[in-house]
């Protein structure tokens, strides 16, 4: 099973966009998919549920309940859900004084036979995104090319060396995924050109394109694919996706 996070401290860069719509092309190869909406916005539930979900992460985190009977099938084949419900917004307070706070995520998850697990987090460092960086083994950083984004990204890797050094030795930071890209715009190219200066093979070769189709699935509750799967935005994330596969495979570069 490989687990892999979504993170990104800053908002709205397009993570819950891409971890929705890698978890639906991993689904869609035919690979068991599993996608934990560890986001208390709830975005990733609100596209892929089949109904409004009564219970889910929260359970799993708070009260420890069983992912047997929290997880659900979504709207698309081979992929299920471990929903985020409206409870989860008080899920760090919860957390905050809880016995095994950082594991608990990692826990209920070991007993589970997916071949992907893919976790959105919430624009922040805390509980919720601590445990999904202790339960996974990769994490992909979504990123807009825009001006604070390698400050931002400089936090994050910090927080995964914390992370791999004291709580999780497997965790590798996979790479990072430039999202909501204009090639109109001379600041996104050099903000591009930074991020590979920086962090050279771990950024991927694939750019996600600012996409007005992209934009628009959500609203009809689709993944990229499902509503055009002609447009730019969803055949850039299909070379993303197998871009992930092809990295979690090898094993050459996950010693870096």
């Amino acid at each position: 099973m490989s687990v892999i996070a979504f993170a990104n401290q800053k908002g709205g860069v397009g993570k819950t966009t891409t971890a929705v719509n890698v978890a639906a092309a991993l689904a869609a190869r035919g690979r068991r998919t599993l996608l934990v909406d560890a986001d208390p916005q709830g975005n990733a539930t609100s596209v892929l549920a089949n109904e409004r979900p009564g219970e889910g992460t929260y359970e799993v985190l708070c009260r420890q309940a069983p992912t047997s009977r929290l997880i659900r099938g979504s709207r698309y084949r081979n992929l299920d859900l471990l929903a985020a419900t409206d409870d989860l917004a008080g899920a760090e307070v919860e957390l905050a004084t809880a016995e095994g706070r950082y594991a608990r995520l990692s826990a209920a998850l070991a007993e589970h036979p997916y071949r992907y697990v893919v976790i959105d987090t919430p624009p922040s460092l805390g509980f919720l995104t601590l445990n999904a960086l202790v339960a996974a083994r990769f994490v992909v950083v979504p990123l807009q090319a825009e001006y604070y984004a390698l400050e931002g990204l400089a936090k994050l890797s910090g927080t995964i060396e914390k992370v791999r050094s004291s709580l999780n030795p497997e965790l590798r930071l996979m790479g990072v995924a430039l999202t909501m890209f204009d090639r109109r715009l001379n600041l996104a190219k050099q903000v591009a050109e930074d991020v590979r200066k920086h962090f050279g093979a771990k950024v991927f070769d694939t750019i996600i394109p600012r996409s007005v189709r992209l934009a628009e699935a959500p609203g009809f509750r689709e993944s990229a694919m499902s509503f055009d799967g002609m447009s730019s935005g969803a055949t850039a994330y299909d070379q993303l996706t197998e871009e992930i596969h092809e990295r979690t495979e090898a094993r050459t570069w996950q010693r870096a």
